[in-house]
């Protein structure tokens, strides 16, 4: 029995709503509707290297007594967080002459490695002293956008600048995204995001990528495009800076922990209508990613259709909790 093109359709739609319905079920059902803001008892806590004491964190709910607070989420990264982490310094510290009004920390939060990361960091904190380098020990691996979020949450800038342990985007470019910041109009409650971009270096990455890694990347920004955040051209560029009302804001309600947290954040700023800039940095690719081409891009693709659906279900929303630990 021949099936007419009416009934082939008939038939096509409602497999697809039936998909559709299935996924809208299991994103609302299988979603933890708080975002771990958390920490464990022992994680509260940073050593001071030289007196040898711990200390508690502070809170981002407590008044800002830095200028800037630099997150550096590191994972497994003892070899290439010291050349990060010996440009940062030089650079804040040669600023902080210039301006005597100028001060700031660098936490690094070691996000569940396995190597010396923490040890790494620590020398740091022992040389320029824990009120400018802390080092945040999460027991457990979160994930890149858990370990920005605890370190975020624990800082005391009045600017906070997410920064990757890698060092792959020079951070003299903070003055870049620090203009794009000014820029914005942040309104009354002061809230605005200046993201770093590479979308000026599609054409020469490309060039050198395979022909798979381009079409992956290609799909990853159509369904950004398609299914959360418009506007941006690099989401995943990981040298960002916000207020501190907009840090507190966003990563109040933050979900994802994984590397798609990024469009999670900028999705929700979005929401909230909070000003974002995008602003060319200065970007080398540097060995040592911890991206797993394919099934890091699958991964990242499933979270971006959940943070969509669980956003549409109901199952997340933007309330702030009544209190971030």
């Amino acid at each position: 029995m021949e099936l007419h093109s009416g009934e082939v359709l008939q038939a096509v739609v409602a497999v697809a709503l039936t998909v559709l319905l299935l996924l809208l079920f299991t994103a609302h059902v299988t979603a933890i509707k708080m975002p771990n803001l958390g920490l464990g008892e022992k994680e509260k806590f940073f050593l001071s290297p030289n007196s040898g004491r711990k200390e508690l964190f502070p809170s981002i709910h407590d008044p800002p007594t830095k200028e800037l607070s630099v997150i550096v989420p590191s994972y497994n990264e003892e070899e290439r967080l010291p050349l990060m982490m010996d440009e940062t310094l030089e650079y804040l510290e040669q600023r902080q002459k210039k301006n005597s009004s100028f001060s700031y920390e660098v936490i690094v939060v070691d996000d569940g490695s396995k190597d010396e990361t923490t040890k790494v960091a620590l020398n740091y904190s022992k040389e320029y002293g824990s009120d400018k380098v802390r080092v945040l020990t999460l027991l457990k691996n979160r994930g890149k956008g858990g370990a920005v979020k605890m370190g975020v949450l624990s800082c005391r800038g009045r600017y906070i600048l997410m920064a990757d342990a890698d060092g792959a985007t020079k951070f003299a470019d903070i003055e870049k995204v620090e203009a794009g910041l000014k820029d914005l109009q942040s309104g009354p409650d002061n809230m605005a995001i200046s993201c770093g971009s590479r979308a000026h270096l599609e054409k020469e990455t490309i060039a050198k990528r395979s022909y798979f890694r381009t079409l992956l990347m290609y799909g990853f920004h159509f369904l950004v495009w398609f299914l959360c955040v418009r506007g941006i051209r690099d989401t995943q560029c990981g040298f960002k800076l916000l207020t501190r009302e907009a840090a507190l804001r966003t990563f109040s309600t933050l979900h994802v922990d994984r590397w798609a947290f990024d469009v999670e954040l900028l999705y929700i700023a979005q929401c909230l209508k909070i000003p974002i800039a995008e602003v060319a940095v200065q970007w080398t690719e540097i060995e040592g990613s911890k991206l797993i081409p394919f099934w890091s891009w699958l991964q990242m693709g499933k979270d971006l259709l959940f943070i969509r659906l669980r956003y549409f279900t109901g199952a997340w929303n933007l309330e702030m909790p009544k209190k971030v630990i």
